[in-house]
């Protein structure tokens, strides 16, 4: 187990940010968007091919070279997933219930080549799990006692640096009641670091016993961290939501599709990339397109 200091944590973080670099592969040559398409019921459409897709950055055309469905086990990138499991003093009421969730949740993706499980209250602390050792990873959540603050952007950030380095397709759900009481990052700082990042976040918030006065703002930004990637979020009062939340879940991790592209644009200026991923097959109509929104290209200082 790894226990990462808040001031370590944000003094990373930050400096990334100022340099308008944040977490993000540098000399970059692929360009991975995971996209998931649904119709207008809300089913996945799962049957797409590389020739189905056009990709725009800036307005200008790409040429997609690189693509793998999730379905499809023997083609698709190396799966790598995460856990962010608040275990801070708000978190009393819900423990039990974030637990189960977490553990039924693992008992799910049997695929995953590795699991990192992120504990936080006014610490962070930080494992990675092989396939062999999930169990171990089962038992540290269960054993896992309420107390303290919550320092959930800085758990964030702490991942999302961990993660960088891993090449094939990252699921992070993330397990709070979305407040925060103890991070020296801010919430925009985040949002910063989330975007610069090809992580798909899904959100599960337990926000039943929160007081009206916060639940909105919490309920917006767990939203708009998970939408900021792709993801979704969800937020369940019973274990029979966490489950229908869950297949909901699996269901689009295995309707995701990577799709890569070199970029037309060689310039390594650090700034945003706005990218729009549409589907141009013509019997289809109506549909929604989950994937990031774009990305920050490279920096070289020397440009």
């Amino acid at each position: 187990m790894r226990v990462v200091a808040t001031a370590t944590v944000v003094a990373l973080a930050v400096t990334v940010v100022s340099a308008q670099l944040p977490i993000f592969r540098g000399g970059i040559d692929l360009v991975n968007f995971g996209v998931t398409v649904s119709d207008k019921r809300g089913t996945y459409i799962s049957d797409l091919a590389r020739d189905d897709f056009d990709i725009f950055e800036d307005g200008k055309k790409q040429t997609v070279t690189f693509f793998a469905r999730g379905d499809e086990s023997e083609t698709a990138p190396e799966l790598h997933v995460g856990l962010l499991f608040d275990t801070s003093g708000s978190m009393g009421e819900d423990i039990k219930l974030s637990r189960s969730a977490a553990v039924r949740f693992l008992n799910t993706l049997s695929d995953a080549k590795d699991m990192t499980l992120v504990d936080f209250d006014t610490e962070v602390r930080v494992a990675k799990y092989g396939q062999q050792d999930f169990p171990r990873m089962v038992e540290r959540i269960r054993a896992r006692r309420p107390d303290g603050n919550t320092a959930l952007y800085d758990a964030l950030g702490v991942y999302l640096d961990g993660a960088s380095d891993d090449e094939g397709r990252t699921i992070l759900v993330l397990y709070t009641d979305g407040g925060d009481t103890r991070s020296t990052l801010a919430f925009s700082d985040v949002m910063t670091l989330i975007r610069a990042s090809d992580v798909t976040i899904y959100a599960v918030g337990f926000l039943e016993h929160q007081s009206s006065s916060v639940r909105v703002e919490q309920r917006a930004r767990l939203y708009q961290i998970a939408e900021a990637t792709g993801g979704q979020a969800f937020f369940p009062s019973a274990m029979k939501d966490v489950e229908v939340d869950y297949d909901k879940i699996v269901a689009q991790i295995r309707a995701q599709y990577s799709v890569g592209y070199t970029s037309t644009n060689t310039r390594q200026d650090g700034h945003w990339r706005k990218v729009e991923i549409k589907v141009k097959r013509p019997d289809l109509k109506d549909l929604k397109i989950q994937t990031r929104r774009g990305y920050f290209a490279p920096y070289n200082e020397r440009q």
